[in-house]
């Protein structure tokens, strides 16, 4: 896959050199030449330094052939009119921009554009590794409006049915693990310590999850 990385910072250096790694073959564009220090001397993609939204610096990072295009500077407005350029203008088939500031989401979102929330997604795994809480989130996706979560059953649950911890509708989007055992999900499943759960929820069944939650807890 032919692949343009713009921004070369601690993200996009890092994304470069993992589809790098994987095989693609990558570009990366950014303003500055000092950014190009955080790749790895033995780096085997492209570099050019330049404006990605003038046509010069596009055209010789060959965007006419490009299959996939992520933008990944920390300027949510470059962002979103490169990405949407590429989209738009190229035809870019695979398009990804990074939000930087959560201020600026739905200004990206009104693009239409597939969006990744650094920022995001780092205050809820902090949130998530500070408490107390024995679930935690492992992924979300904002435009689809759902959460994946990971449940690790502690001691005090040990006895309780799986349909006591779960909101309704929800038994059939989620794995559940015993002893590297894949379980099958029923209401009436006796929970045992060190059940691993993994459930898929729209974001308005979160809440009640964690309100479930926070009565076990209590017991």
């Amino acid at each position: 896959m032919n692949v343009i990385i713009v921004g070369c910072g601690r993200l996009g250096s890092t994304l470069a050199v993992q589809l790098s790694m994987s095989g693609h073959q990558v570009t990366v564009i950014d303003s500055s030449a000092a950014s190009f220090n955080n790749l790895p001397a033995d780096f085997r993609g492209r570099v050019i330094e330049g404006d990605v939204l003038t046509r010069d610096v596009l055209h010789r990072a060959e965007i006419e052939h490009a299959e996939a295009l992520a933008a990944v500077t920390n300027s949510d407005t470059l962002n979103a009119v490169v990405a949407h350029m590429a989209k738009v203008v190229y035809h870019v088939h695979n398009v990804v921009v990074r939000n930087y500031n959560p201020r600026w989401y739905h200004f990206q979102e009104a693009f239409g554009l597939e969006i990744v929330s650094t920022a995001g997604w780092g205050m809820h795994r902090f949130e998530d590794l500070l408490s107390d809480n024995p679930f935690h989130l492992i992924f979300t996706d904002d435009k689809s409006k759902t959460a994946i979560y990971q449940i690790i059953v502690p001691k005090k649950w040990q006895g309780h049915l799986l349909g006591e911890l779960l909101p309704e509708d929800s038994s059939q989007n989620l794995t559940i693990a015993r002893k590297s055992k894949v379980l099958q999900p029923a209401e009436d499943l006796t929970l045992k310590s060190g059940d691993v759960i993994y459930v898929t929820l729209l974001f308005d069944q979160v809440p009640a999850l964690h309100q479930r939650i926070n009565l076990l807890q209590e017991e």
